[in-house]
């Protein structure tokens, strides 16, 4: 992969920028390079910037298995084990080395085929993207050290001072504030709107408008956005749809075969698994992944090279995991159910899940990830996590590893009592993290803690 220097024109092809292949009624999941110009005039005073074009709709072809061979294209099981690995010569080892290097030799008298780590583009880096952006059958994927480093770089690179965002007012705490805080103080304008209010979207789209942002599943209440008319909006109207899809992974959902344009991931949860690396992922089509790779490199957020081979080997193990977290948890929520101390059960695949028919129709599974509200509130939440024995209080989610959390103390501390209740997390609310146990211990385990 070579490397440039960054410039503000990066992508396909210098001054115009993502979303104007819609504006010109290009169709939104084939071959074609954004060539339209924004109207001018839309940014707020002294903030006008010039537009760029980057192609945001994909080739017809998908990514295959093999770097180096042309195949058909196999099921997510086998893109999970294989995709991304060159082809097996004769004495080539079965496992991607770990190449745990900071200089690479480079050619003489030439820019092209440089590596560097802080680039992103060592040969660790290299096998994961591939495999990333097979599973979620995007054109291209960069990975970054952290998911709040590739959300960060995924929405930069769509916008610029005076834009303006729309983003769904349910998300991760730490994702509320780095719109909230860290965006606005950059001049870029940013507002929350309730995800389930019918037109709040469009209610609120300005022209300044460059970008919707989202999360589906939300984290923590397990709501599902219903992506369609979500899809019909952005295209109508040349904006981006952004996606963060850490709570479902590519087993259960795929943003982009449902209208979606940008996909953003925490590798630090489902797609790793073993609560042992820290990273993000944001995949799209080239010209967009490599406009956010470029802000990755300025600002420093290159996973390093051991990362990506954890993450790898994680990856090879994302199918079966998942579909034991999903039983797991199917398993749970529906024993939980029918519990007198539970006051509320939060999962998609239960009937009684005022999100249950979109998430039927748009996911392959509903997850390892659920919520219980406590009828007891807080002081029972307190109570029931001391005394859980085999499921461990602890942030993150997604390993193999079953966690909770009270997302009051965690995720959502910097909201009021009276905010949180607003968004549907109440004292008392619990996050739950489904591993790969045995479903009858942990169900034991909640029985006891219960009591």
């Amino acid at each position: 992969m070579g490397v440039r220097a960054p410039t503000a024109g990066a992508g396909d092809g210098g001054g115009r920028r993502i979303g104007e292949a819609r504006r010109r009624g290009a169709p939104r999941h084939r071959g074609g390079v954004a060539v339209g110009a924004r109207p001018g005039g839309e940014a707020r005073s002294g903030l006008a910037h010039a537009p760029r074009a980057l192609r945001l709709t994909r080739r017809p072809s998908l990514p295959d298995v093999s770097t180096t061979r042309r195949t058909r294209t196999h099921s997510l099981p086998t893109l999970a084990v294989h995709a991304g690995e060159p082809a097996h010569d004769v004495d080539a080892p079965v496992v991607t080395p770990l190449q745990q290097s900071v200089s690479f030799v480079h050619e003489v008298g030439t820019a092209d085929g440089l590596r560097y780590p802080r680039y992103g583009n060592t040969p660790n880096a290299d096998v994961v993207q591939k495999k990333l952006a097979a599973l979620e059958r995007a054109e291209s994927g960069v990975v970054l050290s952290s998911g709040m480093g590739a959300t960060a770089c995924a929405l930069m690179a769509l916008l610029r001072p005076g834009d303006h965002l729309l983003a769904s007012r349910d998300i991760y705490g730490g994702t509320a504030r780095l719109l909230t805080e860290e965006f606005t103080s950059l001049g870029i304008n940013v507002t929350l709107v309730d995800p389930f209010e019918a037109r709040g979207w469009r209610k609120r789209m300005r022209k300044e408008t460059r970008a919707v942002f989202l999360e589906s599943p939300v984290n923590p209440t397990c709501r599902v956005i219903d992506l369609r008319p979500l899809s019909y909006l952005t295209q109508e109207s040349g904006l981006a749809l952004v996606v963060d899809s850490t709570f479902a992974s590519p087993i259960n959902f795929r943003p982009l075969e449902h209208g979606a344009d940008v996909v953003i991931h925490s590798t630090t949860k489902f797609l790793n698994g073993h609560h042992d690396v820290m990273g993000g992922v944001v995949l799209g089509t080239a010209s967009y992944v490599e406009e956010v790779r470029q802000k990755m490199i300025l600002w420093g957020q290159a996973p390093d090279p051991f990362a990506c081979w954890l993450l790898e080997r994680g990856l090879k193990t994302l199918d079966v995991r998942i579909r034991r977290q999903n039983e797991n948890a199917m398993r749970i929520a529906q024993w939980c159910t029918e519990r007198r101390e539970v006051r509320a059960v939060h999962y998609p695949g239960l009937p009684g899940h005022p999100d249950h028919e979109v998430a039927a129709e748009q996911m392959d599974g509903f997850g390892g990830m659920m919520a219980l509200e406590l009828a007891g509130g807080g002081r029972a939440a307190d109570r029931f996590v001391r005394k859980l024995r085999l499921i461990r209080h602890a942030p993150s989610l997604g390993g193999v590893d079953s966690l909770v959390s009270e997302p009051r103390f965690t995720s959502h501390t910097h909201l009021s009592t009276e905010e949180r209740a607003s968004r549907g997390l109440p004292d008392g609310f619990l996050r739950l993290s489904v591993g790969i146990e045995d479903a009858a211990d942990l169900i034991a385990d909640i029985e006891h803690a219960l009591h």
